[in-house]
């Protein structure tokens, strides 16, 4: 499971995100929220392990990401919005290396089924320069799911898809959870949010204003009843003020 515990990241006198708390546990996924400069990729980035939180904790499967990193990120997968590829590696190549980094033992046996599931089958000995970049992001989704990670953590995942890869993809996020995985996903794509999300975390200016399911939420602003996802964030982000 995911376990952030009061997280605190400060820039200098700038606090990008200021003592939020949630757990996701196997199974479960957590919309992450928010309008820009919200706090979401400070947020995430603490997750993957790229920054220290300033205070607070981050648990990965069990393990304090701090105290224990590469035990908590054997379990993590991080898949930003932006792919970062090598650019001399084919595809296969990149699995392998992966393969070798997570010490997978039976690579052999799954990079037939991921590239498959990804649409990559026939892309097995392109370089990234040959790829388009819906297949660049489906590359690095890809290198995320090979080692079968018990955590999954996703920025902007749809970025650069063709509805048929939007599709595929949503299906890929729920077989994941559905088979235990504890996912945390951020998009400003909130129809991917409700179809996909069982809890949703809404941040605004670093600060948790909302957290647990869309009914939970709704419940406790009952001027939101029966109003959409969409106009739900706006009210609660406060983003929808100068609206008529």
């Amino acid at each position: 499971m995911i376990s952030v515990q009061s997280l605190t990241k400060r820039y200098g006198d700038f606090t990008a995100v200021d003592g939020i708390s949630f757990d996701v546990a196997p199974g479960e996924v957590l919309g992450l929220v928010g309008p820009n400069g919200a706090g979401k990729t400070t947020t995430l980035r603490c997750l993957a392990g790229i920054i220290a939180p300033s205070t607070g904790a981050v648990l990965l499967g069990g393990y304090d990401l701090q105290q224990s990193p590469v035990d908590a990120k054997r379990t993590l997968a991080f898949i930003p919005d932006e792919p970062h590829l090598f650019d001399y590696l084919t595809v296969e190549e990149h699995l392998r290396f992966i393969a070798r980094v997570y010490g997978v033992a039976d690579v052999e046996q799954r990079i037939g089924p991921v590239l498959e599931e990804l649409e990559l089958a026939d892309k097995r000995r392109s370089l990234p320069d040959e790829l388009s970049r819906g297949m660049k992001q489906k590359l690095a989704i890809a290198c995320g799911l090979l080692h079968e990670p018990k955590t999954l953590v996703l920025d902007e995942p749809l970025t650069g898809l063709d509805p048929g890869g939007m599709r595929r993809m949503r299906a890929t996020i729920a077989a994941r959870a559905r088979a235990g995985t504890a996912v945390v996903l951020s998009s400003h794509l909130l129809t991917l949010v409700e179809e996909l999300c069982t809890k949703i975390f809404v941040i605004r200016r670093g600060r948790c204003v909302a957290y647990g399911s869309l009914a939970q939420i709704v419940e406790s602003h009952p001027e939101l009843v029966g109003r959409s996802l969409e106009d739900v964030f706006l009210a609660l982000t406060g983003e929808g003020e100068s609206a008529p």
